[in-house]
């Protein structure tokens, strides 16, 4: 178990350097848009397999987002990639890494996805 809790920890920390690199002016416009889809895509609530599929519902996550950061981590340049890794180690040191506007997004992507499906049924039922 304890290589599996060690590669999750590292891809948690490169995931976090992807994410500072996406919001980097030096760092080329594609590798930006891809790195910003990635990390949207990893945080998103919404999958492009539902998760209810069997093995192919999982298998998006356990092979497109990692496929994804390995890609969008070659596309950007060495020195700045080395840059974000440093900085995430050093907000590991302190602590400052946890960040709420993550939680915030998808906490309001569920909640107006359950509004919208509200709103659908209510209007499909009220019809009926």
């Amino acid at each position: 178990m304890e290589p599996w809790k060690e590669r999750f920890a590292k891809f948690r920390y490169e995931t976090r350097a992807l994410y500072m690199a996406a919001r980097d002016r030096r760092v080329p416009w594609y590798a930006r848009a891809l790195a910003g889809l990635v990390v949207a895509y990893a945080l998103s609530p919404i999958d492009l397999i539902p998760d209810f599929i069997p093995v192919l519902g999982h298998l998006d996550d356990l092979v497109l987002v990692p496929a994804g950061v390995a890609l969008a981590i070659r596309l950007i340049p060495r020195e700045i990639r080395d840059e974000h890794r440093a900085a995430v180690e050093r907000e590991a040191e302190d602590g400052s890494s946890v960040s709420y506007i993550g939680g915030v997004i998808v906490l309001a992507t569920w909640l107006v996805a359950a509004a919208w499906l509200g709103s659908l049924a209510w209007r499909v039922f009220a019809c009926a």
